[in-house]
């Protein structure tokens, strides 16, 4: 999609030109037909104050004629007016097979791209999205969208229409009188004009209202998003303020593309009038001397206007344009962003090649950094020489200070960004190596915050699994000691939770995600301080049912309470990105260093800590001390 998205607009109709083809055919004949219609009223003008039916449609006059012997003109007139019904009718017909055709060609393309664009930003990695302003996204999966939806959905079209009008109204205006037909298209190159240089201004005008409606949207959804912040702590003067600045700001840029276009439209309407009023004082003048009827006049006035009209439009086409242009160079920015996996072409597109997984499904779930090193685009290195080993089924602690670098070890667990080649390993597998997909179907993690969606319990558990048993779904449950809660909502697992989980509480949130992630049965459990906002009691209920699948399910634990990495096979403490010390409990608190010191801070020093050498296992390892 992204190819032929970026040549030009006529490039996203690919699949659908027939429809818009047949649609530019049905207004084409639909206007052919009304293109009669002043026609008709010249003779019946003629036939009324000339030379009576000798002045009007041969064949039309001899059907007067015989249908009304006494009364032929009144016959005629009468006539004229049902073949005007007759003829409108028709064009009718043609409009609604127009609007038919536009409307699946439209519609269907539309859908493509909006199918296109969420599948291009579901696949776009961390960093994009850490660069990027929500607002912004939906401003362009949205917004932009309709716009080229707008333009898509009746301006193609009307070109047709115009250029058609066009191509046969000039022929027919110099068959009925060459000099007025000159006097009729002097004024129209300067319209023409007019409409291409408003188009070539109004697109730069039209990026900054674009980009000025990004910023309000995405002050909003921020608003929106931390609308409990912004009440506990007073920010609404300020926060009102800053949307008033925004807004302000779209103001004044939508302002200056209204007083553009006002000027165009005033400008185009002047012309329109002036050449009709042009028109209209020669013709007074051809009239008088009898060069022409006054049907002659009239014919010639409306196939006037309707030329000179639609030529005027091209005006609002050409505005449109320049919109779904701005729009399409928007979407064709995020559509050029790399994904982080290649993923599968839309229906009748040649899907592109992905990285071949380079790990079976079957995982054991090793974890291996070797000298690790690693530092965020443009920034400094986080993480420093990191090396360690988990074996299969044991758990990993991360203790440290914030900013210690634990999270973004997780992250590269994750495949959210890319570590150096050869530093982090899984079953012996450099990471780089592993299809994205692959390593995260086998890899669970619960964050401190996470995000639940806004629909009933069951459906954000079965986020980890949708296929899984009624008996797996209550076992996860369990094991996130959530069943107490559960039982207290009258709907049980159809209870629906707010956005975002609103209405629960924190502990609540932490354990529904537990219970998520281990529904998935996944190879790795990473738990990224996911036990912060539980009692002593649940976290104690929660670790030792996550104690139970030792052997079978590698646990990589962050915490700050030290009480959720004690039993762990080897913790890890961390600072400014380096490992200050690594070992087991005992071992690390038996020694002097920073977790020593963080026991003793929790209370956690007590005598079968110092006298615990059998716990201790390998000797606690400073690496400064190495």
């Amino acid at each position: 999609m992204s190819n032929t998205f970026h040549t030009n607009l006529w490039a996203l109709t690919r699949g659908y030109r027939h429809h818009f083809a047949g649609a530019v055919v049905a207004l084409a004949l639909a206007s052919l037909l009304l293109l009669s219609v002043p026609l008709i009223a010249k003779y019946a003008l003629d036939v009324v104050m000339e030379d009576g039916l000798a002045s009007g449609i041969p064949g039309l006059a001899g059907w007067a004629e015989r249908l009304a012997p006494n009364h032929p003109l009144l016959g005629y007139l009468s006539l004229s007016g049902v073949l005007v019904v007759l003829v409108t009718l028709a064009a009718g017909g043609f409009h609604y097979v127009r609007g038919r055709l536009t409307a699946h060609a439209s519609e269907g393309l539309i859908r493509r791209l909006r199918n296109s664009v969420h599948r291009h930003v579901e696949h776009l990695p961390a960093p994009w999205h850490d660069g990027m302003d929500t607002g912004d996204v939906v401003q362009r999966c949205s917004s932009d969208v309709e716009t080229l939806r707008v333009f898509f959905s009746g301006d193609i079209v009307e070109i047709g229409r115009a250029v058609t009008l066009v191509t046969v109204l000039l022929p027919l205006m110099f068959w009925l009188d060459w000099a007025l037909a000159l006097v009729a298209v002097t004024l129209m190159p300067i319209i023409f004009g007019c409409a291409w240089v408003f188009f070539r201004r109004v697109q730069h005008v039209f990026k900054a209202t674009d980009e000025a409606e990004a910023e309000l949207t995405a002050c909003l959804q921020e608003n929106l998003t931390g609308i409990r912040v912004v009440r506990a702590f007073s920010r609404q003067p300020y926060e009102v303020e800053r949307f008033g600045g925004y807004n302000a700001r779209f103001r004044e840029r939508y302002q200056r593309l209204i007083s553009l276009m006002a000027v165009f439209w005033s400008g185009s309407d002047l012309l329109c009038s002036a050449q009709i009023g042009l028109v209209l004082i020669v013709g007074g003048h051809f009239v008088a001397e009898g060069r022409l009827t006054v049907g002659d006049l009239f014919a010639f006035l409306t196939w006037v206007a309707m030329v000179i009209f639609p030529i005027r439009q091209l005006g609002r086409i050409l505005t449109d344009a320049g919109k779904a242009t701005v729009a399409r160079v928007r979407l064709a920015e995020l559509l050029d962003a790399p994904l982080e996996v290649p993923i599968p072409a839309l229906a009748g597109e040649r899907a592109p090649v992905a990285r071949t997984p380079s790990m079976t499904p079957s995982w054991n779930g090793a974890i291996e950094a070797r000298g690790l090193t690693f530092a965020y685009p443009g920034g400094a290195p986080v993480l420093s020489d990191l090396s360690f080993r988990v074996e299969p089924g044991q758990t990993l602690g991360l203790v440290g200070p914030p900013g210690a670098g634990k999270s973004t070890l997780v992250r590269l667990l994750l495949g959210f960004y890319e570590p150096p080649p050869g530093t982090l390993f899984i079953d012996d597998v450099p990471v780089e190596h592993i299809d994205r997909a692959a390593l995260r179907a086998q890899l669970a993690v619960v964050l401190q915050e996470p995000f639940l969606y806004s629909r009933s319990l069951e459906e954000n558990l079965r986020i980890g699994r949708d296929d899984a048993e009624a008996v797996s779904l209550t076992a996860a449950v369990d094991d996130a000691a959530l069943t107490e809660t559960l039982a207290s909502f009258p709907e049980g697992l159809d209870t629906r939770i707010g956005e975002r989980g609103v209405n629960l509480s924190g502990g609540q949130r932490q354990r529904l995600a537990l219970a998520r992630a281990l529904l998935r049965r996944p190879a790795v459990l990473i738990l990224d301080d996911s036990l912060s906002a539980v009692d002593a009691h649940t976290e104690a209920h929660v670790l030792a049912r996550l104690a139970k699948r030792r052997g079978r399910q590698t646990t990589v634990i962050i915490a700050h309470r030290l009480s959720a990495v004690r039993d762990a096979d080897l913790i890890l403490v961390l600072g400014e990105g380096r490992i200050l010390q690594q070992g087991r409990h005992g071992g690390l608190a038996a020694a002097e260093g920073a977790y020593r010191e963080l026991c003793r801070q929790q209370g956690m020093l007590d005598h079968a800590d110092r006298a615990d050498a059998t716990d201790a296992g390998p000797a606690a390892r400073t690496p400064l001390a190495d």
